[in-house]
């Protein structure tokens, strides 16, 4: 089994951001402790999709305080060297399944199907980590909590929850299960990639994910650029 550095809690952003779409990477602080980060594949079978012609597997992490699962797309053929387009994407009932205008998820992974499905070799990484970490039915009490004025990150935190709870471990050990040392990431969170460093998974290059903004999910999305440090090179958000 791979082992890989826990870091759960980071927070800080760590990329210069002045060089387009790749950025130059900070070496991530070492750790102080290790684990050994236990994936099981459950399932694996043919999936072909109108994005294009994938794997469909079911990981499970081993050893986790709670039970984690995640579903995940492979495009080609894994090889040990390759450097593949990796999404990875937290459960959105809301957006994912219902459309939702108040965040930016179906978009996101719509893109990152049609990029990953392009591309010759890739992973579409399918988290169950629902309203950043905190559970579906606290999602929709963020929501309300929204409505009556609070943006997302506070909500949260009325709600007795940090701003982001989700952890990378399981991502970074299905990447390693690949033997996948380096990855072109679609991401706009400099948090994700620091935390996959940390764990040891090499961002070769990051690669923005912007949906078009709507007027519904523009305070959503200012939030996260000014309170969760995400980066957006195209959104022209109104002061």
């Amino acid at each position: 089994m791979p082992v890989l550095p826990d870091c759960a809690g980071v927070r800080n952003p760590y990329y210069n951001h002045n060089v387009g779409n790749k950025e130059s990477v900070q070496p991530p602080e070492p750790q102080q402790e290790q684990e050994e980060v236990a994936v099981e594949k459950i399932a694996d079978a043919d999936f072909p999709s109108r994005y294009g012609h994938f794997r469909i597997c079911g990981f499970r992490l081993v050893n986790g305080a709670a039970p984690e699962n995640a579903v995940v797309l492979v495009k080609g053929d894994p090889q040990p060297g390759r450097v593949p387009l990796v999404r990875i994407h937290s459960q959105c009932l809301t957006g994912d399944v219902f459309g939702s205008l108040r965040c930016d998820c179906r978009e996101q992974l719509e893109m990152a199907l049609e990029q990953v499905g392009a591309s010759d070799y890739g992973f579409i990484i399918y988290e169950e980590q629902e309203g950043r970490g905190i559970g579906l039915m606290s999602k929709l009490q963020a929501y309300e909590l929204q409505d009556q004025g609070v943006d997302t990150v506070e909500a949260n935190r009325r709600l007795g929850y940090e701003a982001d709870l989700r952890s990378y471990k399981l991502a970074a050990g299905i990447l390693r299960y690949y033997q996948v040392g380096a990855v072109r990431m679609l991401s706009n969170n400099p948090e994700k990639l620091r935390a996959m460093e940390n764990f040891g998974v090499k961002i070769a290059e990051r690669v923005p994910i912007e949906a078009q903004p709507e007027r519904a999910r523009e305070r959503y999305l200012r939030t996260k650029q000014e309170k969760l440090g995400h980066i957006f090179q195209n959104l022209n958000l109104t002061p």
